[in-house]
């Protein structure tokens, strides 16, 4: 997906076949970010910025295919976050050892790559490795205890 011009959502769509919800503006252009972003109830995190978080030697990787691949449905069957690549630029690994639980995969890319929701349209990923985890809110704040995952 890396190209010289920034990719807009209705290039993204087109490529690669997902949609997003129909009052998600399609022209504008897909921000590619190398830190920490959120989309949804889904959290991408710098694999650096985790140094609890490993992946095992006797991890399986995967290339990324060119149909995307779901990291995480929505609650209850949802909407799913879904990662697609340019053939042979990315490989991921659901094999993560986090002792905090939240991890999903571990994503390392050699190039651009996005990712695509129907509520939340389409963000890009540097190149790099990432971890991409479950998002969690906590407090006191109406009437929390503890931590909960985000849902969406």
């Amino acid at each position: 997906m890396a190209t010289s011009t920034p990719t807009t959502l209705a290039d993204l769509t087109a490529r690669t076949g997902l949609d997003v919800l129909a009052h998600i503006e399609r022209e504008v252009a897909v921000p590619v970010i190398a830190g920490l972003q959120a989309q949804g109830d889904l959290i991408v995190v710098p694999w650096q910025l985790l140094a609890d978080v490993t992946v095992p030697s006797t991890a399986r990787w995967q290339e990324v295919p060119a149909a995307g691949v779901v990291l995480l449905r929505g609650a209850a069957g949802g909407n799913p976050h879904t990662l697609v690549a340019d053939a042979g630029t990315c490989r991921w690994t659901r094999t993560v050892e986090d002792p905090e639980g939240l991890a999903l995969a571990v994503v390392e890319n050699t190039a651009v790559v996005h990712l695509v929701h129907p509520e939340h349209g389409g963000s890009g990923i540097a190149p790099g490795r990432y971890v991409v985890r479950r998002q969690r809110e906590g407090g006191t704040e109406a009437g929390l205890r503890g931590h909960r995952l985000i849902v969406d």
